[in-house]
């Protein structure tokens, strides 16, 4: 194929696609209440077989063409991703992809400790980490699991000692549940030098059970971080950057808050989402993506396969945390363990 840039394709609200985020696997060894609840996906859920899965061939294909599109930032999502066999093998794959400027991960962080180095040798630049809780208890009723938290911290540790830096470290609040955890966390954060992200607890999918007073709203957690430490913003490092973010005045690092819920940011949204058999999803919200491993089986070409790119998001319309907003969100969605966070 060539490697020449394309035009970056605009959608229909002047957003480019700059970022990509490629699902490897609908499996996770966690049960996360606001991701994969149990009693949805139970030992008798359908999850894909693996000759459903995009192989690492079709999805290092996938990936240049995307990046002769404009895509600079590409994430290896689940489920959990460590759980695709032989994982190291893709990553050197798409380290190798000229153009691109970052490849990271995200992950619950359980396997991290047999897995670090070996990512980072085969061209892994960084990982996120979800870690919602740093009290067994909480951390066990959330991930609904009898995995310590402590297996977590050792993933990030490994991932620090291996060089993944620096690692960034997500949790969702939710009232009632955790709420408690905002500055322990911070507090954790600050002290260990990861770079700390909260998110609002957010209605993806249908099984989780959302329900908005149970959304701990940005402006809360920030005030309650700045009470004991103060901070202050920092301006975005990139257009369509997702987080709010803050920096400690003594120096202590940043902060982040990702308010999807109270503070849409659908205007500056770069992102498309690649499921696990190549299904193209243009939002977190959508109810249904756009096959491209029937484009790519089919055997098309990479002309083609930058077509069918680009005129699905020349057609994307999304702005579904504004509707929600506005008066909220209906109808079918795609569960987030399938397209990743």
């Amino acid at each position: 194929m060539t490697d020449q840039p394309l035009a970056t394709p605009v959608d229909l609200r002047g957003r480019p696609l700059r970022d990509l985020r490629v699902s490897v696997t609908d499996r996770c060894n966690l049960r996360c209440r606001y991701c994969m609840p149990r009693e949805v996906f139970g030992a008798d859920f359908p999850f894909l077989e693996r000759d459903e899965l995009l192989s690492f061939e079709e999805l290092e294909r996938l990936v240049r063409v995307f990046v002769t599109l404009g895509v600079r930032k590409i994430r290896l999502t689940g489920g959990e991703p460590l759980l695709r066999r032989d994982l190291p093998d893709l990553v050197r794959r798409l380290a190798d992809v000229d153009g691109l400027e970052d490849l990271a991960l995200t992950s619950n962080g359980v396997l991290l400790p047999r897995m670090a180095g070996e990512l980072a040798d085969a061209g892994l630049r960084r990982v996120t980490v979800s870690l919602d809780a740093l009290d067994d208890a909480t951390f066990r009723a959330v991930s609904d699991t009898t995995v310590p938290v402590q297996a977590v911290l050792d993933g990030i540790a490994a991932a620090r000692a291996a060089g993944l830096a620096p690692v960034k470290v997500n949790a969702v609040l939710q009232r009632g549940v955790n709420d408690d955890q905002v500055e322990t966390l911070a507090g954790w954060a600050r002290d260990t030098g990861v770079t700390l992200r909260f998110i609002e607890f957010m209605d993806v999918g249908t099984t989780n059970r959302w329900q908005r007073d149970r959304v701990v709203p940005a402006a809360e957690v920030a005030e309650r971080i700045a009470a004991r430490w103060p901070i202050e913003p920092v301006e975005p490092a990139q257009p369509g950057e997702v987080a709010e973010r803050y920096r400690y005045v003594d120096g202590a690092g940043e902060v982040g808050i990702i308010a999807s819920v109270t503070r849409p940011f659908c205007g500056t949204c770069s992102r498309a989402r690649l499921s696990a058999v190549g299904e193209l999803f243009t939002c977190l919200f959508a109810a249904a993506g756009h096959d491209l491993r029937a484009v790519l089986r089919d055997g098309a070409d990479d002309a083609a396969l930058a077509a069918a790119v680009a005129g699905v998001w020349a057609r994307r319309d999304d702005r579904a945390s504004e509707v929600r907003a506005e008066g909220g969100l209906e109808g079918p969605r795609v569960e987030m363990s399938y397209i990743g966070g």
